[in-house]
């Protein structure tokens, strides 16, 4: 068989998010902001001793290396895109990404829990009017920034529809976008927090607020890291992705004597499946009847079936 031949019996193995590109370039504005504001909370809050400033500012320069991780590993998994060495692509690059942000966010909510429980018991003098400036200008930032990661962000929602209509659920989700927008989400409520806490130091002497909405700080921070570590982990591990899109696999394969013997399905990507399934039956039929039977289930990329003849 000649080579050109050939061409037609292969694909690529690229399966990088429809918004692949967006998200990289968004990404990368919203890591300018973020490490901006986040060199002004820590200088400002050191200066004007406001640790819940610091602890947001802190918080801030976790999501700045969260998002430079990301918006690399988006680089990285285009410039890879094509390479055989990855057997099937590059997609799984920004869940190992947000995996790492999450170890570092665990471990940066430990650190401010810790400095904050110090300051509750060692107080310091605070400059509440400076302190707040800073505060605000940090919130604007953060709702700018959750502004720009918004789109990728929205349609996140409409999964709980989606499922009846091919069984697609958590494999469309960019858990780099996603950390990146739950992040900066994070940093708002932590800013909102510490300018309560500024606010009532500053007309209510309740100086022991500044570190108590630090430690709420470093409590937020552990809840998303903790999530995210959870969502980008199980794909990593190659945990069946949607338990209903499974079974509608199995219910289309098991027809008359065939039945499915073996299912592998796991997610390559953003909006990508990947599926190997194993079927034996009394009459066995090519490998491509079985696949035009998963056609129109939305996000199947990678369909391998292989067929057995196995008498009563």
């Amino acid at each position: 068989m000649h080579t050109h031949s050939l061409k037609n019996w292969r694909h690529e193995h690229v399966f990088l998010g429809a918004d692949h590109t967006r998200n990289e370039r968004r990404t990368w504005l919203v890591v300018g902001l973020t490490a901006s504001m986040m060199v002004v909370e820590i200088v400002g809050g050191t200066i004007f001793g406001s640790m819940a400033l610091v602890a947001d500012g802190w918080h801030m320069s976790t999501h700045a290396a969260a998002l430079a991780i990301a918006a690399l590993a988006y680089r990285f998994a285009s410039k890879h895109a094509h390479d055989a060495q990855f057997t099937f692509g590059t997609g799984k690059l920004g869940e190992l990404a947000a995996f790492a942000s999450a170890m570092i966010l665990a471990v940066v909510a430990l650190l401010i829990g810790y400095e904050s429980l110090i300051r509750l018991w060692q107080p310091v003098a605070i400059r509440f009017d400076q302190a707040l400036v800073i505060a605000v200008i940090g919130l604007a930032v953060n709702l700018g920034s959750a502004w720009l990661l918004r789109d990728g962000h929205g349609g996140h929602h409409g999964d709980a529809h989606d499922q009846g209509h091919g069984g697609h659920h958590h494999h469309h989700h960019d858990h780099n976008l996603r950390g990146a927008y739950l992040h900066v989400l994070a940093d708002a409520l932590t800013s909102v927090l510490a300018i309560g806490a500024l606010l009532a130091g500053r007309f209510y002497q309740w100086d022991w607020m500044d570190p108590a909405v630090g430690i709420v700080g470093a409590l937020v921070i552990a809840h998303w890291s903790i999530g995210l570590m959870r969502a980008s982990g199980a794909v990593l591990l190659d945990i069946v992705p949607d338990a209903r899109l499974a079974g509608e696999i199995r219910r289309r394969l098991e027809s008359g004597d065939d039945r499915l013997t073996d299912l592998h399905l796991w997610r390559l990507g953003p909006g990508h499946i990947g599926v190997i399934a194993s079927v034996v039956s009394d009459a066995p039929q090519a490998p491509d009847t079985y696949k035009a039977r998963l056609s129109g289930l939305h996000g199947l990329s990678h369909v391998t079936v292989e067929v057995h003849a196995c008498r009563h």
